[in-house]
């Protein structure tokens, strides 16, 4: 993997590359909130001698830092399509768990028709009919507080929370250390993060999958509504979903290789 770099007035975004056939499919992975590239070292491990892959550290986290506070989801989609562009990627498949769901939702808004395969890691629908007004508006409230909130207690959801596995919980401790002793940057990229999220869904667009697509979802997810939005968004769309046994919100840590093979099968589908 090439770690590279791409300059936005607010800031820089740091990324990774292995491309070996610019014509091929290349798997975008998009870490989720306040995680880093380190999420997806099973799936680039796996992936990068067999596939093109890229992926990064989301504007103001880990490596992408410093950066303003001064942009939205779209924003965040329009930046990855800037870069997929520079680095001459054609065939886009978005592998976006929690938060890098939403930003792949926001790509496939924007660019239908670059977008070759989507695939939700424990994220949920963008559309705004699938959360109810008490939820957004707690949303765009949220720094306040984590900022409040005991770091300890903080480092312990975030990893005991969000996997069930021991590789998992210490991949994430390993993750949210890089913030040990920054709680204000840490609820600045939380609650930020939270804040545009409610306001993509506010704009009350159709956020319509057009490619080759499928949701994953640990059965142990408890991070907020998480298999409520994914029961509702397969009943809706139709797209299908994998529900992962023993996985909690980072699935993908909890079971790399189910849902290694999972991509795969979606790659498949569409080379």
């Amino acid at each position: 993997m090439i770690e590279k770099t791409y300059k936005t007035p607010l800031g820089n975004i740091h990324y990774w590359t292995n491309i070996i056939d610019k014509n091929d499919v290349t798997l975008i992975f998009l870490p989720g909130l306040t995680a880093d590239h380190r999420l997806f070292e099973k799936q680039i491990e796996y992936f990068e001698s067999k596939y093109n892959v890229f992926v990064w550290d989301a504007p103001a986290h880990a490596s992408s830092w410093p950066f303003q506070f001064d942009f939205d989801l779209m924003d965040k989609a329009k930046w990855l399509n800037d870069i997929l562009e520079y680095e001459g990627i054609k065939r886009p498949v978005i592998v976006g768990q929690s938060m890098g769901g939403y930003v792949g939702q926001a790509y496939a808004e924007l660019y239908p028709e670059k977008l070759k395969g989507f695939i939700s890691i424990d994220s949920a629908p963008l559309q705004k009919k699938y959360i109810t007004g008490m939820e957004l508006w707690l949303l765009k409230r949220m720094e306040p507080v984590y900022y409040y909130y005991p770091w300890k207690s903080l480092l312990k959801a975030g990893t005991n929370g969000v996997a069930v596995s021991e590789y998992g919980r210490k991949l994430m401790h390993e993750i949210m250390m890089t913030y040990d002793g920054d709680k204000k940057r840490y609820s600045q990229i939380s609650g930020h993060g939270f804040k545009i999220l409610a306001e993509a869904m506010e704009k009350d667009l159709p956020y319509r999958i057009e490619c080759p697509a499928l949701l994953i979802c640990g059965e142990k997810d408890k991070a907020g509504s998480c298999i409520r939005y994914n029961k509702a968004w397969h009943k809706n769309t139709g797209i299908p979903i994998a529900w992962i046994k023993n996985a909690g919100h980072n699935s993908n840590t909890d079971a790399p290789e189910e849902v290694n093979s999972l991509i795969v099968k979606l790659i498949n589908t569409i080379r």
